[in-house]
């Protein structure tokens, strides 16, 4: 079963706020701090006890018969798929599907960044104040956000068109170079382990179940335990991001690809956002070689369990899809079917990802275009579907306007990297997947 019904859970972030602000209220009014804090304390104490409660309840058995996180079991409950699409590597092929993959991907990151989370009504003002189309056919004129500083590089200006002048970072485009990285330094058989190592090197920084994983590493904690450890975001879409390099290594290969996905998705999340970097990832990989979109997807659900929840809303939205028109269709059919759902969750973003690849066919621009303009984590499923569709029409099909300020650059806040040459990211990525078909 697909669980959508989602418990009804008061507001205790608004609480939490109205708590402090009359801790500080009453001190404004002489009340000894002392008294203050053993109410406060109080509070957070049961806070935390009740989260602990919550941790402790029986979960599913039968659901998680469904949803193992390990991965034979997970190999044993897959549909029949075809495994492997290419019986040889095929250099001009894959240069010409990669270049394409890469470069639609990052300009549906740029494109959503802006924009990231916002609601459509705000996208849309902002759309008109700027003077921009919506849903967006090129890069935003302007920024809400000039002075601040993403990931200790950008301005928020350098996501616009008339900023833009190489392509700069977010953590969408810096895991795609850090999986790179994996399988160069650890081989393309690489563990969760080296992930582990590779973060610790690597990452400055992270967010949400990332984050966690993080500071459980450096304190020294074994790699295979962290996403287990104080982690309640081990189903959101942080693992989904990380999909592409996998398919890039392994074009044509889903199930190779599915399997160095949850290699690197084990790290950090379980459950279905481990399932969602290997179905992203299985997606991509069908996609250089088949010439519909639709049918890489089916691809894809065939490398994760047929009965776990990410695979019954894929098959949902993929019944659902002759109904959606556009992107308001899209997340309105979104929003009925997961109420209550964090907006950064793996199940509800793919399935706008789905509805953004089906409005678009194979009109990257269209693609990218709707896929932001529903919302949510839209920086991220612009990017996924722009990988999955550009490795479809291959470089030829991504129109200038997306890719000719990119100046061949790469911007990075990897430690002790700051760029990465494009066309250098294009021959490693060229030299991994000649190696994953040397490979008996």
């Amino acid at each position: 079963r697909l669980i959508m019904n989602y418990p009804n859970i008061p507001d205790c972030q608004g609480l939490i706020a109205e708590l402090i602000e009359y801790g500080r209220l009453m001190h404004e009014y002489g009340v000894q701090n002392t008294d203050i804090d053993a109410v406060t304390d109080e509070a957070y104490n049961n806070l935390k006890d009740s989260v602990q409660k919550l941790k402790s309840l029986p979960i599913c058995k039968d659901l998680l018969k469904q949803e193992p996180n390990d991965l034979d079991s997970i190999l044993s409950l897959r549909p029949e798929g075809p495994r492997k699409l290419w019986n040889s590597f095929n250099e001009e092929i894959y240069l010409e599907k990669l270049e394409g993959a890469l470069l639609s991907r990052m300009a549906g990151c740029i494109l959503g960044v802006a924009v990231e989370a916002w609601s459509i009504e705000d996208m849309e003002n902002w759309a008109k104040y700027n003077g921009d189309a919506f849903p967006p056919t090129n890069y935003w004129r302007g920024t809400k956000y000039p002075g601040y500083i993403r990931y200790t590089k950008d301005d928020y200006k350098n996501y616009t068109l008339g900023g833009l002048k190489y392509v700069p970072v977010d953590d969408d485009i810096t895991y795609t170079l850090l999986g790179l990285i994996v399988a160069e330094e650890y081989g393309i058989d690489f563990s969760t382990e080296d992930v582990g190592k590779a973060w610790v090197k690597y990452l400055p920084m992270a967010c949400s179940a990332e984050d966690i994983a993080l500071r459980s590493l450096k304190k020294g904690l074994d790699a295979k335990k962290v996403a287990d450890i104080d982690n309640p975001y081990c189903q959101w879409i942080g693992a989904d991001i990380r999909s592409d390099p996998w398919a890039y290594i392994a074009p044509a290969f889903p199930e190779r690809a599915a399997h160095m996905a949850y290699n690197d998705a084990y790290l950090s999340h379980r459950r279905n956002g481990i399932y969602g970097e290997m179905f992203f990832s299985a997606v991509q990989s069908a996609a250089f070689a088949v010439d519909d979109p639709i049918e890489a997807i089916k691809i894809g659900l065939s490398e994760i369990p047929r009965e776990c929840s990410l695979s019954k809303a894929v098959k949902w939205a993929l019944d659902e899809r002759n109904n959606i028109k556009n992107y308001k269709d899209a997340r309105q059919a979104v929003d009925d079917k997961f109420k209550g759902m964090s907006g950064v969750h793996t199940i509800n973003n793919a399935c706008l990802t789905i509805f953004g690849i089906s409005i678009g066919g194979d009109d990257v621009t269209k693609v990218l275009s709707e896929t932001v303009a529903m919302g949510l984590d839209n920086d991220c499923t612009a990017a996924t579907a722009g990988s999955i569709i550009g490795a479809i029409v291959g470089k030829k099909g991504i129109p200038s306007h997306w890719c000719k300020n990119f100046n061949n650059t790469i911007n990075s806040y990897l430690n002790g990297i700051d760029e990465f040459k494009i066309d250098d990211v294009v021959n490693r990525f060229y030299t991994l997947a000649k190696r994953t078909y040397s490979v008996k």
